[in-house]
């Protein structure tokens, strides 16, 4: 069992657009018979219902989608540099065709019945709140029509409290550790 230092989202100081947009994220749900994960570059961090939240968008055809779907909560994973290729992985095979998480080498933990991996350095599990497919038409531009959605394949766009958050510290080892 990985131990873990639980954190108040005020002490996150890695900037949500770095996090999200540059280094990416894993977006994992399931069950313990189950799950499947996905690599995401688009989301974000913010108030929403007086509540912390994170929002992802997953398109329609995407098999994590159905996971997100079926269970209440799914977690944000986070990891390092140096999984770049192993996330480029997650991001470009789907689970439906192969088991990318047992051939990813990444390692499946349980906070509270959500899944996440144990190689991350910080995670935020999220129940959902909010569902809504996107719609094309309400795009108010062209050119994200165009750059985005040429073949009008829309995302799903889910709202999320984060119920818990909490970093993982990584000895020189590899071994887990408690900050």
């Amino acid at each position: 069992m990985v131990e873990m230092k639980m954190l108040s989202l005020e002490q996150l100081r890695k900037s949500p657009f770095q996090m999200i947009g540059r280094e990416w994220m894993l977006v994992t749900a399931g069950n313990e018979d189950k799950l499947n994960t996905m690599t995401a570059s688009w989301g974000g961090l913010g108030v929403m219902y007086g509540k912390n939240v994170a929002f992802v968008v997953i398109r329609l055809q995407r098999y994590t989608r159905e996971f997100i779907d079926r269970e209440d909560t799914f977690s944000l994973s986070f990891l390092g540099k140096a999984y770049r290729k192993t996330l480029n992985y997650l991001g470009t095979v789907s689970g439906r065709n192969e088991d990318k998480i047992k051939n990813s080498g990444l390692t499946v933990a349980y906070y509270e019945k959500t899944p996440y991996f144990e190689e991350a350095d910080m995670v935020l599990c999220c129940r959902k709140l909010y569902r809504q497919p996107m719609d094309y038409e309400c795009l108010l531009t062209d050119r994200i029509k165009n750059t985005w959605y040429p073949e009008k394949d829309m995302h799903i766009l889910y709202i999320a409290e984060i119920t818990s958050a909490f970093k993982i510290i990584h000895d020189r080892t590899g071994d887990v550790s408690l900050s």
